[in-house]
């Protein structure tokens, strides 16, 4: 629908090349052509800072929900007790070599498309399965990633089963949250003193901070299916991105409570005494914080930690969060004495997480037997494929860097059967045909993986993770850090330890937690606890709409010249909310005032444009898309406010000024009926498009 767009009266002018300025009136036409509907505008040159006093909530309790690719768990704190963080219950089954808290983020539903199982369960569950009747099962795993890998994710966009069905991504995402939700309040129930209220319950979940807006109103949108909170209580629940949350946990660590590489010496990957880096003992071992010996409540410093004492005002670090699916990357500044944080630059980071080892090793499998052959197995026996996976993952997490002996994978005996009647031959003579001379065979049914072949699995991830933290400490923004703090699933790896401290050791000290795996989990506990602990982010994109302006000869392309009235109109230009890289603080705002373009009109929908660079002008430039949508409700008017248009005629002047936040972990918008000060209805959707 049509809408018109006035200068706010605090920012009424738009400097032109030759210094001058216009302002276009409110009732100038809307376009004919193409989705620019919406009239000239001034916009402010920058978002402005407005201090309003954040309403409390009465939230008794905060649970944060930690969603990865490859493992996910939940922790909560209780707001009169924020100083302590209570893990989720330890999981029924396990994996060897894994000592966290947290559960494989895997689904299974039944044929009939109805929850069964998470986690753990889910796994033991479709294994214990018949092979046929697998394969009318429907089970999920690593299913975090085609969140990130759809370009055009929207409401309907669907995810497919380990055997090949295909059911809505909202609904898989839905019953995950859902099980975490049941799980986590039955466990606040039991450990609080008082009835809870749902509204009592403050949730956050985490995505990685190089998702994009319609990612994360994605995972939203799916909280809200799973009940965790309802659509009109939307500030009750937060998105966090991953390594800002551990960036706010990192804070807190005190000395005893992290390793610093830089400081280890090591020798073919190993520590003096013979030990790796970073061991399944040392992330047993007991921290001093704990209240007890098994307990799962940690305690977390007040202030900030001792490792703070050591910065001086001014002095960067990055947090590289290495997680199952992807790598993110943020820089950050602490700002004393009040501890708060600030973004030095934009997120950045890609699929560089431990999966792509694991993608390693099925491309591997493709070359030893075939890549038909292991795409019809994983079809006709999936529940066998994620055994064979199950069992490389067990491997994979006890790769050093100085192993000298092979690690051995078990193959599935339906794998050795289902290969010598699909291809006429054995396993072990496939091997041996194969040019794949750093895999052997052993008779005990197992594929061994010699040092070198886990090497090749391992370095083009690793070889990326580097080369991304590279290029951004070459940043001018970023010149200078101190430390390089590594979080996440994937920094358990000795492998991946060792090359950092090999390759960026010089630069910077070389720090992680312990229990690097829960450090996310953590940080988003104490960030649903302060939300404004950071206090400036910067914007991931140039964000804007499209206007029309006064067509100037010379200045603006004849192409963009529209007629309307008897006037010269320029359509298609960027107006700029954001632009990609600004630092943008939480309490500044952005506000744009809109006229609805006729009587009666009941809704504004406003496109939106973004653009990974800043030198665009125009809309239909190359890099700029539609990205999304905000959308107000008006409310019947009561008195019309009547005002002359150039024709002479009487058109209706209501302004409805919408209010734009972009400093927050997702964008915001609220609106008001500048007549009567009521509250407009003012929605944003990126997953319409």
């Amino acid at each position: 629908m049509a809408a018109f767009l006035h200068p706010d009266p605090t920012s009424l002018q738009v400097p032109g090349d030759d210094g001058s300025t216009s302002a276009s009136p409110s009732s100038s036409p809307s376009p004919s052509r193409n989705d620019c509907s919406i009239a000239p505008l001034t916009p402010s040159p920058s978002p402005r800072t407005e201090l309003r006093p954040h309403p409390a909530r009465p939230f008794s309790v905060v649970v944060a929900i930690d969603f990865g690719t490859t493992s996910s768990g939940y922790a909560f704190s209780f707001t009169d007790d924020p100083e302590a963080i209570h893990m989720m219950r330890r999981w029924e089954g396990g994996d060897p070599g894994v000592a966290n808290q947290k559960s494989p983020t895997c689904l299974l539903l039944t044929p009939d498309l109805r929850f069964h199982s998470f986690g753990f369960a889910a796994r033991d569950s479709y294994h214990d399965l018949d092979p046929e009747e697998a394969r009318h099962w429907l089970y999920f795993d690593k299913f975090k990633m085609k969140i990130h890998s759809t370009s055009d994710l929207t409401m309907v966009t669907e995810l497919e089963s380990v055997s090949g069905q295909r059911v809505r991504a909202i609904q898989v995402f839905a019953h995950a949250l859902r099980f975490f939700r049941e799980h986590a309040l039955k466990e606040v129930k039991d450990q609080s003193s008082s009835v809870l209220e749902w509204d009592e319950v403050r949730w956050v979940i985490t995505v990685p901070a190089v998702w994009r807006q319609p990612a994360k109103q994605f995972m939203r949108e799916a909280a809200y299916l799973a009940g965790l909170v309802s659509p009109d209580s939307h500030e009750q629940l937060l998105i966090a991105l991953e390594p800002e949350a551990a960036s706010i946990y990192c804070r807190k660590l005190r000395l005893h409570q992290v390793i610093d590489l830089s400081q280890r010496q090591m020798a073919n990957g190993l520590d003096q005494d013979g030990s790796r880096p970073f061991d399944s003992s040392f992330r047993q071992a007991r921290e001093q914080l704990r209240r007890a010996r098994h307990s799962r409540t940690f305690l977390v410093e007040s202030g900030t930690g001792e490792l703070w004492s050591e910065m001086q005002t001014g002095d960067k670090y990055i947090v590289a969060d290495c997680g199952g699916g992807t790598v993110d990357l943020t820089v950050h500044q602490i700002e004393q004495p009040q501890g708060t944080l600030k973004e030095l630059y934009k997120a950045s980071g890609g699929p560089y997480g431990a999966v792509g080892v694991d993608l390693a090793f099925e491309a591997m499998l493709c070359r030893i037997f075939g890549a038909d052959f292991i795409e019809t197995f994983k079809a006709k026996r999936p529940a066998a494929w994620v055994d064979l996976n199950i069992a490389f993952e067990a491997r994979k997490r006890t790769a050093a860097p100085g192993r000298v002996a092979a690690l051995n994978v078990s193959l599935p005996f339906s794998f050795i059967d289902f290969y010598k009647r699909h291809c006429g031959q054995s396993v072990e003579t496939a091997l041996r045909r194969s040019n794949v001379n750093i895999v052997k065979w052993s008779s005990q049914g197992m594929l061994r993986l010699t040092a070198e072949a886990m090497n090749e699995l391992f370095q083009p991830t690793i070889n990326n993770v580097i080369r991304h933290i590279e290029n951004l400490m070459q940043k001018e923004e970023v010149k200078g850090v101190r430390f390089l703090f590594l979080v996440g699933g994937f920094a358990e790896s000795p492998m991946l330890q060792r090359a950092v401290q090999n390759t960026l050791g010089q630069h910077c000290r070389v720090i992680i937690p312990q229990d690097v795996g829960l450090t996310i989990l953590k940080g988003a506990v104490l960030f649903g606890l302060d939300p404004t602990v950071v206090r400036v982010r910067r914007c991931p994109l140039t964000y804007g709409v499209g206007v029309l302006n006064r067509f100037v000869e010379g200045r603006h392309p004849r192409d963009k010249l529209l007629l309307k009235d008897g006037r010269e109109w320029c359509t298609d230009i960027l107006d700029r909310f954001v632009s990609v890289d600004q630092s943008v603080a939480l309490g500044e705002v952005v506000r744009r005032s809109y006229t609805p373009a006729r009587l009666g009109q009941r809704k504004i929908i406003i496109n939106i444009y973004c653009s990974t660079t800043d030198d665009v002008v125009y809309i239909t430039d190359p890099g700029v898309r539609k990205c999304g949508a905000v959308t107000l409700d008006l409310p019947e008017a009561s008195v019309p406010a009547p005002s002359s248009c150039a024709n002479g005629n009487t058109l209706e002047r209501r302004e409805i000024r919408a209010t734009m936040q972009f400093g927050d972990t997702e964008i915001k918008v609220t609106a008001v009926d500048v007549a009567t000060g009521r509250q407009v209805r003012a929605s944003i959707d990126f997953l319409s498009n």
